[in-house]
């Protein structure tokens, strides 16, 4: 079950994100130890995950860190996506930087503490509504220019933001909300569909909703898989469109089984009508 990102990166749909692996708020280290963050990172790419879903501002620059020591050199096939245009400034503080000498900063940054020549998926954070969209994508594609990046992403857009952004850059990728709980984002999810552009959908458990009482049709499924609710909502969004790649992230190792293990679940027709009636 694989997609090819950017056209030219085959990636198992099943990744990992690595917002789990930073402290709450997405500051600082989630543990004492950074042993247990990279003794994860390298679990997830034991059990075959090609993808890792990181960012400059997750403690901030602590993720991008944790992948670089568990991982580097990285193994061929291995991709990893950051993210920049956004910076923290503590717990849940965080401000849109656009500008193009930001980006590039950024960047260069990431580069850095990845231990990379080239980043294979660079995925603007936000767009900045101070800065022209033109000014930002041009600053990514002088970095995609330069081999600095390989694929460009962007991350919370709309369908009219996405079409006018195609128009400037090759976009490879989105990054929005979209679980079973939450829908919203139905109509990018159809575009990215039409133009083979890669979907990363944030929250794919729904912040936590979906690993516990999420109502009667999702128990029910699990139930009669042998699954958790959680499985069942990721294995949703297997089944749900083939462009999109949802990135779980979790600091627990029996929790990463668990959510890896979702992609061997075959959900029928059934299955899926009663998810998509029952769970709203």
């Amino acid at each position: 079950m694989t997609f090819p990102l950017g056209g030219d990166l085959p990636v198992r749909r099943l990744g990992l994100g690595t917002g789990g692996l930073v402290g709450a708020g997405y500051w600082g280290p989630r543990h004492d130890d950074p042993d247990r963050p990279v003794a994860l990172l390298r679990r997830a790419v034991e059990r075959g995950v090609t993808l890792i879903d990181t960012a400059d501002n997750y403690g901030p620059d602590v993720a991008e860190e944790l992948v670089a020591r568990a991982l580097h050199p990285y193994p061929q096939g291995l991709v990893i996506a950051t993210k920049g245009g956004v910076v923290r400034t503590g717990p849940d503080v965080w401000h849109i930087a656009g500008r193009p000498e930001q980006l590039r900063a950024m960047c260069e940054a990431s580069l850095r503490r990845l231990r990379v020549g080239t980043i294979d998926l660079y995925q603007l954070h936000r767009l900045d509504p101070e800065v022209p969209m033109a000014e930002q994508l041009g600053a990514l594609t002088e970095l995609q220019q330069a081999g600095k990046i390989r694929h460009i992403g962007l991350d919370s857009i709309g369908v009219e933001e996405l079409t006018r952004a195609q128009e400037i850059a090759p976009i490879a990728s989105v990054q929005n909300r979209y679980n079973l709980l939450d829908r919203g984002a139905e109509d990018l999810l159809e575009l990215c569909e039409k133009r083979g552009t890669a979907f990363l959908p944030w929250f794919p458990l729904g912040n936590g909703r979906l690993t516990g009482d999420a109502g009667e049709a999702l128990a029910a499924v699990a139930a009669r898989h042998g699954a958790t609710t959680g499985q069942i909502a990721l294995a949703w969004l297997l089944h749900r469109s083939p462009v999109l790649l949802p990135t779980p992230g979790t600091g627990a190792p029996a929790h990463l089984d668990e959510n890896l293990d979702a992609a061997h679940l075959a959900l029928t027709e059934e299955d899926l009508a009663r998810l998509d009636a029952g769970v709203q």
